[in-house]
């Protein structure tokens, strides 16, 4: 069911892609941080789901939680003249990569297990 959803989403995700608007250069940033901190969520919720303990409260807190704390060190960053913007991106795309690791180690695990012949 939930990977229905998935396919639906990058559908829809790539429909509404070809018919926006450009977003300009000054907005990319902040966009961009967002996106990669959504994508950490939707990973983490995906993990969450196959270890069994998924709560949907938690996943939008955190889903737009993260997403406004990274725009906001985005926005700071750059009234500091700092990248600060790279330590988000480097905990959000670390997690992603870890939350990816553990989906594939599930799907691995569960297309080579072996069916027990007790008989």
């Amino acid at each position: 069911m939930i990977f229905i959803a998935i396919v639906i989403g990058c559908i829809l995700g790539a429909v509404i892609g070809i018919y926006a608007p450009m977003v300009s250069y000054t907005y990319s940033g902040y966009l961009a941080i967002a996106i990669i901190a959504a994508l950490d969520s939707v990973f983490g919720g995906i993990a969450s789901t196959l270890k069994k303990n998924f709560d949907l409260k938690i996943f939008v807190t955190g889903f737009f939680g993260n997403a406004i704390l990274s725009i906001m060190l985005t926005y700071l960053g750059q009234k500091l003249n700092v990248d600060i913007y790279l330590a988000a991106i480097v905990v959000f795309v670390g997690r992603m990569f870890n939350n990816l690791a553990i989906i594939r180690r599930y799907y691995i695990e569960k297309f080579t297990k072996k069916p027990n012949n007790n008989n």
